[in-house]
C-alpha cells in the first residue's frame, strides 16, 4: 500500500512530493545517524586499541618463556666427546663454571630372546598356560582355542600388563617370537611352559627348559663421575650430576669425558637489551590505548604495574633480585633504558644471579613462590590482567557490550526512521490525492462556466 503511494507521490498534485517527503526523512535521520555512527567508530577504536595492547602484552609475556624455556639464556653444559654422551640443562638447573670427568664402562640393556623360526604366525603352536616372571612379579600366559597361535601368544604377552614387549618377524617367509624388557638387570624375565600345557609351548619359553635364544641380557650401566661409581638402570641419568641429564651412548671403560658447562653471557646481554625493546613497544602501545579510551583507570593501573614491575624481587639471592639491579631504569616517561655499564659489571661479578632472574634456581629451598623469575612473574602478571574481570579483560568486556549497545541504539533509530518516513508518505500521499481531487473539480467547473458563458 505505502509503496504505491510512494511511487505515485506527485502525479495529482503535481508538486515533487517524493522530493518533499526524501528531504524531510533524510533531514531527520542524517543526524541521528552521523552522532550513533561517531559513537560506534569510537567504540570500535577503543576496542581496536586495547586489543592491540592485549595483544603485545600476552605476546611479550608469550616470547620471554619461549626464549627461556629453549635454553638459549641459560648455562649449557659441553662434553668432550659428544659420540659417547650428549647432556642437556635440566629446568632450574645452576651449572655456573661446573668441570668434572665422566667414565662410561658399561650401557644398560633390556633382555631380549627370540625363537626358531616357524612356517606361520598363525598356525597352531599348542594350548595351555605359561608363566612370565620378572623380578617378583608374575603373570599367567593363556592360551586356548581363541588364541592358538604366534601371533595370539604375542598379543597375550603384551595384554599383560608387564613391561615385556612381544613382537613377531620375519625372516626368508617364516616367522618368529621376539620378546624384550625394559632396560635395567632388574627387568630380567623368564617365560616358562606350565605343567600340563601343550609340549609346544615349549618352544616359545626361555628359562627353566624353554627353546628361546637370548641375544641380549638385560644389564645395568655403570659409569664414573670424578671418580665416584654409580649404577643406573638406564641411560638417561638426571641424579649423578646436579642440574643436568646425561644421555648415555658409548661404552669404553679407561675413556675419559671431560663435562663443563658454558655461561650464555651474550645471551643474556641480548636477552637484557631484546626486553627493554619489547617492553617499550608495550608500554607505547598501552599509552595509544590510554588515549583512545579516555584515560581508563584499569589501563592506568596496568601501566603502573608494568613500571613496577622493573623493581619487583623476580628470585631469593640477596643481592641481585630484580631487573633494576642489573641496570633496567625506568625514564621520565616511562619507558626504559639499559645502564650498559653496570649490566657488564654485574655479567663479569655475579653471572650466576643474572642468569637466575631469567632461569630461577630450582632446589628445596627456591622454588615459584620465592624464585618466580621474570617468565613467570610476567605470566602471572600478563593473566591476571587478561582475565575474564581482569584489568585488560574487564575493560575488553565492558567496550564490547557498550558496542553491542551502540548497535541497538542503531537499529531503534533506524527503525524510527522507517517508521517516520512511513508516516510522511501516508501524510503527503494522502495530501496529494485530495489536492489532486480538488483540481479535477476545479477543472469541470471551469469547463462548465466555459459551457455556461458560451450558452448565453
Amino acid at each position: 500500500m505505502l509503496t504505491s503511494i510512494a511511487n505515485s507521490l506527485g502525479s495529482g498534485s503535481g508538486i515533487n512530493v517524493s522530493q518533499l517527503v526524501n528531504d524531510l526523512a533524510s533531514a531527520s535521520r542524517a543526524p541521528k545517524i552521523a552522532r550513533i555512527t561517531e559513537l560506534a567508530n569510537a567504540a570500535q577504536a577503543k576496542i581496536s586499541a586495547v586489543g592491540q595492547a592485549r595483544s603485545d602484552l600476552d605476546g611479550f609475556a608469550n616470547a620471554l618463556a619461549q626464549l627461556i624455556s629453549d635454553g638459549t639464556i641459560s648455562s649449557q653444559p659441553t662434553l668432550s666427546d659428544a659420540s659417547r654422551a650428549s647432556a642437556t640443562a635440566l629446568p632450574g638447573a645452576a651449572l655456573g663454571s661446573y668441570a668434572g670427568t665422566l667414565e662410561i664402562q658399561t650401557l644398560a640393556s633390556g633382555q631380549s630372546v627370540y625363537s626358531a623360526l616357524v612356517p606361520s604366525a598363525s598356525d597352531p603352536i599348542g594350548m595351555g598356560t605359561m608363566t612370565l616372571t620378572i623380578g617378583g612379579t608374575t603373570r599367567v600366559i593363556t592360551i586356548d582355542s581363541s588364541n592358538n597361535s604366534l601371533t595370539g601368544l604375542a598379543n597375550a604377552i603384551n595384554a599383560s600388563g608387564t613391561n615385556v614387549r612381544a613382537s613377531i618377524s620375519t625372516d626368508g617367509g617364516q616367522s618368529r617370537l621376539v620378546l624384550k624388557g625394559a632396560s635395567g638387570a632388574a627387568q630380567a624375565f623368564t617365560l616358562t611352559a606350565d605343567a600340563g600345557a601343550d609340549p609346544g609351548l615349549a618352544a616359545f619359553a626361555y628359562g627353566a627348559g624353554g627353546s628361546m635364544t637370548l641375544a641380549q641380557p638385560a644389564a645395568d650401566a655403570t659409569i664414573k663421575v670424578d671418580g665416584i661409581p654409580f649404577t643406573r638402570a638406564s641411560n638417561s641419568l638426571s641424579d649423578v650430576i646436579p642440574g643436568m641429564q646425561l644421555t648415555l651412548k658409548k661404552a669404553e671403560p679407561g675413556m675419559i669425558i671431560s663435562v663443563g658447562a658454558t655461561r650464555p653471557t651474550e645471551a643474556l646481554r641480548a636477552a637484557v637489551t631484546d626486553f627493554v625493546g619489547v617492553f617499550n613497544q608495550l608500554k607505547s602501545s598501552l599509552k595509544a590505548a590510554q588515549n583512545s579510551a579516555g584515560g581508563s583507570t584499569a589501563l592506568r593501573t596496568l601501566d603502573r604495574q608494568l613500571s613496577g614491575f622493573i623493581g619487583t624481587a623476580l628470585t631469593s639471592d640477596p643481592d641481585i633480585n630484580s631487573l633494576s639491579d642489573i641496570g633496567i631504569a625506568t625514564n621520565r616517561d616511562g619507558t626504559l633504558s639499559v645502564n650498559a655499564a653496570r649490566l657488564e659489571t654485574v655479567l663479569r661479578e655475579q653471572p650466576d644471579a643474572v642468569e637466575a632472574l631469567f632461569n630461577p634456581r630450582r632446589d628445596g629451598g627456591r622454588a615459584e613462590t620465592t624464585d618466580p623469575g621474570v617468565a613467570v612473574a610476567l605470566d602471572r602478571l600478563r593473566d591476571a590482567a587478561l582475565a575474564p574481570d581482569g584489568l585488560i579483560g574487564g575493560l575488553s568486556k565492558a567496550l564490547a557490550a557498550e558496542a553491542a549497545e551502540i548497535a541497538k541504539n542503531r537499529e531503534k533509530i533506524e527503525a524510527r526512521e522507517d517508521a517516520y518516513r512511513a508516516r510522511l508518505e501516508k501524510q503527503y500521499g494522502s495530501l496529494d490525492a485530495r489536492i489532486g481531487a480538488l483540481k479535477a473539480t476545479q477543472s469541470y467547473l471551469e469547463q462548465q462556466i466555459k459551457l455556461w458563458s458560451n450558452e448565453q
